[in-house]
């Protein structure tokens, strides 16, 4: 795996920008890209996972990995995994925290905020899609010769660190999460209309398709609540409820923190640490996987998931 040239020429800029104001800062990138390409040298080394070999009389190839990938469930497919494609994994983080680097050191300079930014989101974006291809392979929904493109995708992605679904959809992705940023929680009644309008109007007209299609589903409607305000299913049912009880019709951000008893569910999102992104839709993910387990009511997916499977089924 390496590095673009376009993402080398925006290293180079920033170091030469660095040296001028700080060598030292200047010298740790460099330690730190070093390593980041000796790690991408060292996964280089591991066989692709597009190549065919035979052990022990049993022959491996893509085809083979392909049935495996379309039959095995999401929750068990890491045993499953080529040794590249776990080193890979590991090379996005490193990969991630490279960049985040650059921009804590020059992000302040506006001819390098907006570089840095698609990069780090891009990081970001491309483990969301690995996961919500999992699940497309795991949901009965999708047809079989969809699962094959899927994964054929998903090897692709292994393979050289990038395909070209993820590219496709890595936009309306970023979209997505500019919009959520430019429009925190106002809470106000609790019903997420001007949350909703303010993300609708700077968003493409396949969301608005995309609303129509799914928020007449709760658990769809669930998880776009939670992406809006902030909270857990649960502590969203809980403030509602102490609303009614207390005979309030509006409730404020700094109000909300004093109506749970504890500390929220989900992370506070910080839009300078992207890491919170990531985080928030770890949370969700994670707190759905969990209902579905035992049975609860609330969202079974994260937003990020449900509208990457709705634009994919739609393809």
């Amino acid at each position: 795996m390496e590095l673009s040239s376009d993402e080398n020429k925006l290293i180079e800029d920033v170091s030469l920008f660095l040296e001028t104001k700080n060598y030292h800062e200047a010298d740790l990138v460099k330690q730190r890209f070093n390593c980041l390409n000796a790690l991408g040298s060292a996964i280089a080394l591991f066989p692709s996972v597009r190549e065919t070999n035979t052990l022990r009389g049993v022959e491996r190839n893509e085809e083979a990995l392909l049935q495996v990938l379309c039959s095995i469930a999401g929750s068990t497919h890491l045993l499953h995994t080529p040794a590249r494609v776990v080193a890979a994994r590991s090379y996005l983080v490193a990969k991630f925290q490279a960049f985040s680097l650059l921009h804590i050191l020059a992000g302040d300079q506006k001819q390098f905020y907006n570089p840095l930014r698609r990069i780090i989101m891009s990081v970001i974006h491309t483990l969301m899609a690995e996961e919500v291809y999992f699940s497309c392979l795991d949901d009965p929904g999708f047809s079989l010769d969809i699962k094959i493109n899927l994964a054929n995708d998903l090897i692709s992605l292994w393979d050289s660190g990038t395909d070209r679904r993820a590219i496709e959809h890595q936009p309306a992705l970023d979209m997505l999460w500019t919009a959520r940023d430019a429009s925190p929680p106002a809470f106000g009644t609790m019903k997420g209309t001007s949350e909703l309008l303010r993300i609708t109007i700077d968003m493409e007209k396949d969301w608005a398709e995309f609303l129509v299609a799914h928020t007449q589903v709760d658990a769809s409607r669930w998880a776009l609540e939670e992406f809006l305000f902030g909270l857990s299913h649960e502590e969203l049912i809980y403030v509602r409820k102490r609303l009614d009880e207390m005979g309030i019709g509006a409730v404020g951000r700094d109000e909300i923190t004093s109506f749970l008893d504890s500390k929220p569910a989900y992370g506070m999102i910080n839009s300078k640490d992207y890491r919170a992104i990531y985080n928030f839709y770890v949370d969700r993910r994670d707190a759905a996987r969990f209902r579905q387990k035992i049975s609860a009511p609330g969202p079974s997916r994260a937003l990020e998931e449900i509208y990457l499977k709705y634009r994919i089924s739609q393809e």
